[in-house]
């Protein structure tokens, strides 16, 4: 395989593209933390960081792609391992801002997101039975989504009282359920419904990590900058 990145092949731009991407959100949400006040600078340098993580990641996939045409299972996987958890972590971080919020919001939130990248990762790898592994990958998204619509985190967001932060939160938990149904799509596609082509997998993969990384970031940081000039 040639090692050189070609306009005739799409899965490799995308790699590249969003690589780029990437890169300028992260540079974009570093500038914007001295906008805001000081309550919400840490959300946008974790929002930073996320993207930052990921361009280097998609760096890295797009030379795997490149090289060899085949899927960069472990690399995606240790780039959902740092960024995933972090975005868990804004969840938290925005209701620390005007609530005083318990550690277990925290804690179920990093569970739930542990589990559903290693039963996910463990069924892509091989490692256990595909079906296996979707099941408990669906079993930490479906325990994620329960803390931010009904669980703790959810009532501390409603009862905050900060329209900005609802308006965060409420975008946030939106991408969570909608953006990231992409993921396990790809997956049942991949390794449940008989086999889909690699070009196609991570063309999803990618097109899910462009939307909720950075529109992720872009809900925090439009809530902290209308916070922080009222």
């Amino acid at each position: 395989m040639s090692n050189n990145l070609t306009a005739s092949d799409p899965v490799g731009v995308s790699f590249w593209l969003i690589s780029m991407a990437m890169v300028a959100a992260a540079v974009f949400f570093f500038i914007e933390r001295d906008r805001v006040s000081g309550k919400w600078k840490t959300s946008l340098t974790i929002a930073g960081l996320i993207q930052l993580i990921a361009a280097v990641h998609y760096f890295y996939m797009r030379d795997v792609w490149v090289t060899t045409q085949d899927t960069p299972t472990v690399f995606r996987y240790i780039d959902w391992l740092l960024t995933v958890p972090l975005q868990m972590i804004e969840f938290y971080l925005i209701l620390a801002a005007i609530a005083v919020v318990a550690s277990g919001v925290f804690w179920r939130l990093l569970i739930g997101t542990l589990v559903m990248l290693v039963g996910g990762f463990m069924g892509e790898a091989g490692m256990m039975d595909p079906t296996v592994g979707f099941i408990i990958g669906m079993a930490g998204w479906i325990f994620i989504l329960y803390e931010i619509f009904a669980g703790e985190a959810s009532q501390i967001n409603a009862a905050s009282g900060n329209e900005n932060c609802q308006k965060a939160f409420n975008g946030m938990k939106w991408i969570v359920t909608i953006g990231w149904a992409i993921y396990p799509i790809g997956y049942f596609m991949g390794y449940l419904a008989g086999g889909t082509d690699a070009n196609s997998v991570n063309l999803i993969y990618n097109l899910a990590d462009l939307v909720n990384k950075i529109g992720f970031g872009l809900f925090i940081w439009v809530a902290a900058v209308a916070d922080s000039s009222e």
